[in-house]
């Protein structure tokens, strides 16, 4: 076979019988181990995920935390946010030694005078909760809407324990002591640094949450109290004579607590945080109904005229513990 009968080569291919000279085709294949990826840039490559490695390749998805997630305080993207701190773990207060008799305050007809003082002592009691919501209510504020602020709580957890530290022993103190909190000015005193730092506390739990999470819970907790209020004062069920099925969720609540806090500092679990909260939502709400009720004083049992520290401590204890764990619903469903 001579060598015209095989095809041209590719220098014979550029001579004028083939069309004239054209570029020598790239080789087959992939390129070689090592060697450079056309538009691929050089090494070292970029270490953040969200950096294109091509040009004109878009980046990735924005760092978290996403809206209504709780704020971890680190950089974009740096993973999964730190859950928030649980809510301070108290079993509801159960009075004791603050109760008497009522059975008879309802069809008293001759005595007025009693019924006054009854009246004067729920107005006084509503007066020293609304000065304690209204401290609350601006700190939360503050560490909402103050970011250095909330910024400077969220890296300090320490003040978060200290502040938990003094809720716990003025608690114990206003509770089971009955001359601290029955003198006068030591019952408000206490009850003052009680509020700072049940405040502090809430606050802080609260900066780790989105602006309309925290208005939301805020929101849903007033209309639960103004509604539960309402309904004590009108019905016609007796809480107070539940006090047996009171002290069970109270305990049932806090056991459910202690474990889910140990549970919860090894590994995060949604579901049992939420179970959890939910709980803790439907036991204070009871707790708060069974509390207006001993304030209103027309059932069998009541909580008596003197003790109007004890009666405003019961009610601010139900109503923060009813927005810190609508709080942590309502933040887990804005994922």
């Amino acid at each position: 076979m001579s060598r015209s009968d095989y095809p041209p080569g590719y220098e014979e291919s550029g001579g004028p019988l083939y069309g004239g000279n054209y570029p020598q085709p790239p080789a087959y294949g992939f390129p070689g181990y090592g060697g450079p990826h056309p538009g691929q840039p050089s090494a070292p490559y970029p270490t953040d995920p969200n950096t294109p490695l091509y040009s004109g390749q878009p980046g990735g998805y924005p760092g978290g935390p996403y809206p209504g997630q709780p704020y971890h305080g680190g950089p974009p993207g740096a993973g999964y946010p730190t859950p928030p701190p649980m809510p301070p773990m108290m079993p509801p207060t159960i009075p004791s030694d603050v109760l008497s008799s009522g059975d008879g305050f309802a069809a008293r007809g001759s005595g007025w005078d009693s019924v006054s003082v009854r009246h004067a002592f729920i107005r006084k009691v509503y007066l020293v909760l609304a000065s304690q919501l209204m401290v609350t209510t601006a700190i939360v504020s503050v560490f909402t809407f103050v970011e250095p602020v909330g910024k400077y709580v969220r890296d300090n957890p320490a003040l978060y324990w200290v502040s938990y530290a003094v809720y716990f022993i003025t608690h114990i103190v206003l509770v089971c002591c009955s001359g601290p909190r029955r003198k006068h000015p030591w019952n408000l005193i206490l009850l003052l640094l009680f509020t700072l730092a049940l405040s502090y506390m809430t606050g802080t739990i609260a900066s780790f949450y989105d602006t309309k999470v925290v208005f939301l819970a805020m929101a849903i907790t007033a209309v639960v109290c103004i509604c539960v209020t309402v309904f004590c004062f009108q019905t016609k069920v007796d809480f107070t004579k539940c006090q047996g099925l009171f002290c069970v969720l109270g305990i049932v609540v806090f056991v459910t607590g202690i474990i889910s806090a140990i549970v919860l500092s090894f590994k995060y679990v949604l579901w049992l945080h939420m179970l959890y909260a939910a709980l803790g939502t439907i036991v204070f709400t009871l707790f708060l109904a069974y509390h207006t009720q001993l304030l209103i004083g027309n059932r069998k049992y009541s909580i008596s005229e003197d003790e109007y520290v004890f009666a405003a401590l019961s009610l601010y204890v139900d109503i923060i513990q009813i927005f810190l764990f609508l709080l942590q619903i309502i933040g887990a469903a804005r994922k």
